[in-house]
């Protein structure tokens, strides 16, 4: 079965600084058929201004993924985490037992277009961490690079649970194929350009989900001048 879960139906929130659409529930967007996603709990498409974001607030026992599409996002945290986040990098912050943290646009000029995501742990109460790394644009074209994963495969972040984020980056008429496990559940996010899914036109922001289904998940990318970034959650069911 797939469920097609369009950009425009997502939750909207705009607040000056902040305009961020939630594929889930979040914040004072509820919609009781969309509280997550198996253990994927949020992905919110943010725009933050500059000299604006998040101050100082707290998580718990969350696995909180944050991915850069254009500009800069600068990240502290109390347990020691810093940086900042540009396009191509992954970050990773588990929150375990709680774990204090900002995010703020890192440019005083330009804005900064990022996704955050949450996915529930496998286990509670375990000692907070964080990580970032550098994923090679070139590495994703035309082909599946491994982002995030429960042992840290392949250069990919070690997260604590048993899913798989994985990126393909797709020019017009690139194709690329996923087989799919039935035991299995996956939510397919086009984070930028044009593509088309086993039929399925999908525009920036679109989204599908996918449980119960075998066979080979096809994808394409369309006409457009920005490349089609996909990414792959594959997630216990």
């Amino acid at each position: 079965m797939q469920i097609f879960r369009p950009a425009s139906a997502r939750g909207h929130v705009e607040a000056g600084w902040l305009d961020s659409h939630h594929t889930f529930s979040f914040g004072h967007y509820h919609d009781p058929e969309w509280m997550g996603w198996g253990p994927l709990r949020v992905i919110n498409e943010d725009r933050v201004a500059p000299r604006s974001g998040f101050p100082s607030h707290g998580h718990a026992n969350m696995e909180i993924l944050s991915y850069v599409l254009s500009g800069a996002l600068a990240h502290r945290d109390d347990g020691g985490g810093e940086g900042v986040l540009r396009p191509g990098e992954l970050q990773w912050m588990s929150a375990g037992t709680g774990i204090e943290h900002s995010e703020f646009n890192a440019s005083d000029s330009e804005p900064v277009h990022f996704l955050q995501i949450w996915i529930q742990p496998d286990r509670l109460n375990v000692p907070p961490d964080y990580a970032q790394r550098a994923f090679d644009p070139a590495a994703r074209r035309g082909r599946w690079a491994l982002l995030a994963s429960p042992d840290g495969a392949d250069g990919s972040l070690a997260i604590r649970q048993q899913a798989w984020l994985r990126g393909v980056q797709l020019g017009a008429g690139e194709p690329a194929t996923w087989t799919l496990d039935p035991s299995r559940r996956y939510w397919l996010h086009l984070a930028q350009g044009r593509a088309e899914v086993d039929g399925q036109g999908l525009e920036a922001g679109d989204a599908l989900g996918i449980v119960g289904t075998s066979g080979e998940l096809r994808i394409a990318g369309t006409a457009g001048d920005t490349l089609a970034d996909v990414l792959l959650f594959d997630l216990p069911a």
